[in-house]
């Protein structure tokens, strides 16, 4: 409660507002519109770190890289106009991912809304698709309303982002300051309560099924469930398979865990789904890419789906028995019903068909023949380096899967990497941010040639701020996965996939950061210490195959048990 409610302008709302939600640093660019609040954040420079990204999507990636790593809210702040327009990608991004972000944008005054003045856009309109909940501010008085609300709906139940649109004028005008942090928002209900017959049903089918599997996503890590998602898998003892953002939720090592779901996943888990008799998904959404065609997902099996967003119920793939709530408070009650389970032997049949993987794709992607260096064998190279323990950023393309696949990882939140959207040029801002939100923990970015140009000029904020992210570049001089998907699919017609690169080094080198580059095989691994000792940034490129495919795949179209090794 605020002591005689002081007087305060709308941009030192804004501020006070921030520091009450416990909000340390901001990404964001300043401009005309947002200048106010700028200027009051002059004086609290002791209190927030401001990031000066090189780009409004670059400030969102890098929020989006905190959130992941840290577990809370990232802060961007912009202008309006173009650069609340530049956001949007990152919006769409954050909103398919289910990360919690809070994106402040100035806006014209409230006399010019709607007279296309300079630098207006209606950014409320064009970001409802985009966003968990957005909002324009035109009062100074709202200002702490509305902030404590943002921060409230972008964290609870599914996380996402939202958008305060700030006019001008309401960053100018003096108001009492009251903050009162938002405990309920009428209509919204971000924590369903468990059915107990629900429960009651899905424990019933756990104890009847011989052949089980459990499908888990970033729904756990989200819901903060990674202690009640272990004591489940351990006491029910099923394998038990990641989508993309749910890696690193189990350790790699772990005894149950049998790899990653989907359309460039492991073998095992993908050709198994058939033969299940059960499956277990918790806190994911079924995306295409996991179940691939979606007519024969799990055709076999009965499906248990433990999800927070009723929406995601029977979106994509029917289910038998839906349990509602946050995975921290439903997974202890399934545990709490069943018994321990022995499914030794079943969890052997998928060590067989892991075993038919390491000799027909993970040998020769991470122990190739012949003079070029692969992808895989730089991957497992660094990931060795750092003992399985960096938090692992990567940009979208054939590097993404490969890291994603040969990296490897003992705890959680150590995967940050675009999913749903699937955003070239995430990697190397998103980095910025996982640095800044995990500062005592090392963090390896893998990105493509066309990726890390897409946002090269945020090497101007890594160099600003000495941030000592170590930059992986792996050069084909292609746009790789598009290339690989013209190679099989289109009769190797390669249209505008090659690429021609400029000299990385010398860009590298412009901005203060160091720089090696890696050709033959022999290097690779003297090259990655000298990466690893350096104490600031370094970019290490390696030129790689250049026709390199990422296998297992899954064809477009086909089920999951139609993966193809080769």
């Amino acid at each position: 409660m605020e002591q005689n409610n002081p007087e305060y302008s709308g941009s030192k709302a804004v501020i006070e507002s921030l520091l009450r939600e416990g909000v340390e640093v901001i990404f964001g660019y300043p401009g005309g519109a947002i200048t106010p609040v700028y200027d009051i954040l002059y004086d609290y420079r002791d209190r927030i770190n401001h990031v000066l990204t090189r780009h409004e999507q670059g400030a969102m990636h890098a929020a989006q890289g905190y959130a992941r790593v840290s577990g809370r809210v990232g802060v961007c702040m912009v202008t309006s106009g173009p650069g609340a327009t530049n956001t949007v990608t990152g919006l769409a991004d954050a909103m398919a991912d289910s990360t919690p972000l809070v994106l402040i944008t100035g806006q014209v005054t409230s006399l010019q809304l709607g007279t296309n003045a300079f630098q207006e856009v209606d950014i409320i309109a064009i970001t409802q698709s985009v966003t968990k909940w957005n909002y324009q501010v035109r009062r100074a008085s709202e200002i702490p309303g509305a902030l404590s609300r943002a921060f409230y709906i972008a964290r609870s139940g599914r996380p996402g982002p939202v958008v305060v649109d700030i006019t001008k004028d309401a960053q100018v005008e003096m108001a009492r300051f009251h903050y009162e942090p938002t405990r309920q928002v009428r209509g919204y209900v971000p924590y369903p309560a468990p059915d107990p017959r629900q429960v009651a049903r899905a424990v019933a089918l756990i104890r009847e099924s011989r052949r089980p599997m459990i499908l888990f996503g970033q729904g756990v890590t989200l819901g903060g469930a990674e202690e009640e998602f272990r004591a489940f898998v351990e006491k029910s003892d099923m394998p038990a398979a990641s989508t993309l953002l749910g890696l690193s939720t189990l350790p790699v090592a772990h005894p149950r865990y049998v790899g990653l779901l989907g359309m460039h996943g492991n073998y095992a888990p993908n050709i198994k789904n058939r033969e299940c008799d059960l499956l277990v998904a918790i806190g994911m959404r079924f995306d295409d890419r996991v179940t691939g065609n979606p007519l024969k997902f799990g055709e076999n099996a009965k499906i248990i789906h433990l999800e927070i967003d009723p929406a995601e119920i029977n979106k994509i793939i029917r289910v038998d028995v839906p349990v509602l709530g946050n995975a921290k408070e439903t997974l202890p009650l399934l545990t709490a019903g069943i018994e321990q389970g022995d499914h030794a032997a079943w969890v052997s049949e998928f060590r067989a068909r892991a075993a038919v993987e390491e000799a027909e794709t993970i040998g020769p992607a991470i122990r190739p023949e012949g003079a070029a260096l692969h992808m895989g064998e730089v991957v497992r190279a660094v990931s060795d380096a750092y003992d399985d323990d960096a938090i692992l950023v990567t940009d979208v393309g054939q590097q993404q899967v490969f890291a994603c696949r040969y990296f490897g990882y003992r705890r959680p939140r150590s995967v940050v990497t675009s999913g749903g959207l699937g955003t070239m040029g995430f990697g190397l801002p998103a980095a910025i941010g996982a640095k800044l939100g995990a500062p005592g923990r090392d963090v390896c970015l893998f990105a493509g040639d066309g990726g890390l140009q897409m946002t090269i000029q945020e090497l101007g904020t890594v160099a600003q701020l000495n941030i000592p992210v170590k930059i992986l570049l792996m050069n084909n001089g292609y746009l790789g996965m598009v290339r690989q998907w013209q190679e099989l699919f289109f009769h190797k017609r390669y249209s505008f996939t090659a690429i021609a690169n400029p000299e990385f080094k010398y860009i590298a080198l412009a901005h203060g950061v160091a720089y090696r580059q890696v050709e033959r095989r022999e290097d690779l691994r003297e090259a990655v210490r000298e990466m690893q000792a350096h104490p600031g940034p370094f970019l290490l490129e390696v030129k790689v195959m250049q026709e390199e495919n990422v296998f297992p795949m899954i064809p477009a179209g086909a089920a999951v048990s139609d993966i193809r090794l080769k």
